[in-house]
């Protein structure tokens, strides 16, 4: 059997409400289930949440009182890998029965990292990916992830690899997840912008694999309690991240979405034989690959301290 029906989730989290968000997962975890999705991907930082908008009262030298704060609100609704909080998310999907990729928030130590989790039918925890490169102002509350977490997961629905927003512009770390066989990649993001579409189709074409882009959409609303002051506006209906989810074929054929303006989910059936149609002429791990000219190394050794 190599079809499968695989989604991309388009919504937000409550940011600073642990209860909210997980309820909002559960309710997405059921729409897949009833419609017979075996593979969901949810967007980058759903669980946790991405805090669009704000400064953190940071300045070039200086920080404030109020947004050393809004760190600690945010801190205190990241997860543990090995806590149980982490454990009841992986008892919603097994609740699920689906194969999920989630983007969340993981507290180590004294550090968060943009973590994305690949969880499977039986809540068994299949790969933990914590972003390599947190980008321009992420790096204030974000720490950076190492090669020891860049491995693709074995899935009831194939071989599937994750990165994480402008991860997807590292070709060295696409090149390392091509090398594993990669046949469904997942592509958490809350990049929402018109480019980002043709990106994911490069990179559907690049590594001959199915992509699975799912986006954010949150509005100002979705942010639970005060002192949160964001650029765009405080109107509980002002955007801060627009969505445009997608599916993509190995030949770079657009096969949902992608959507945007609105919470929903992108869902499509996809054939893993395709991929070894798509291959007969590149195979980029294979016989399009010059080994003799070029070669990805690759540190896969742990060098986080609290790791």
């Amino acid at each position: 059997m190599t079809k499968i029906s695989v989604a991309a989730i388009q919504a937000a989290p409550m940011l600073f409400d642990r209860r909210e968000s997980e309820a909002r997962f559960t309710h997405w975890l059921g729409r897949a289930r009833e419609a017979g999705i075996e593979l969901a991907v949810f967007p980058e930082a759903f669980l946790g949440g991405y805090p669009k908008g704000v400064d953190f009262g940071t300045r070039v030298g200086s920080r404030d009182a109020e947004g050393r704060e809004l760190f600690r609100r945010y801190a205190e609704t990241a997860y543990a890998k090995d806590g149980d909080d982490f454990a009841r998310i992986c008892g919603l999907v097994a609740d699920a029965g689906l194969t999920v990729v989630t983007g969340l928030i993981e507290r180590l130590g004294g550090t968060l990292y943009c973590v994305a989790a690949t969880i499977g039918p039986d809540g068994a925890l299949l790969g933990w990916h914590r972003k390599l490169v947190p980008t321009a102002m992420e790096r204030l509350i974000w720490g950076q992830g190492d090669g020891s977490t860049m491995a693709a997961a074995d899935t009831a629905a194939g071989k599937v690899s994750t990165a994480i927003c402008w991860e997807n512009y590292m070709p060295h770390f696409r090149a390392h997840l091509y090398n594993q066989g990669t046949q469904i990649y997942a592509a958490p993001t809350v990049d929402d912008r018109e480019a980002w579409s043709p990106t994911m189709q490069m990179i559907a074409i690049e590594g001959r694999c199915f992509v699975v882009s799912a986006c954010q959409y949150m509005l100002r609303g979705d942010v639970a309690g005060d002192g949160y002051d964001a650029i765009q506006g405080n109107d509980p209906d002002t955007l801060l991240i627009g969505g445009g989810s997608m599916i993509v074929s190995p030949m770079g054929e657009v096969l949902a979405g992608p959507l945007r303006g609105a919470a929903g989910m992108v869902e499509a059936e996809i054939d893993l034989d395709d991929i070894v149609r798509a291959q007969f002429d590149r195979d980029v791990a294979g016989h399009y690959a010059r080994p003799d000219i070029f070669r990805v190394e690759t540190d896969t050794s742990s060098r986080l301290y609290n790791g």
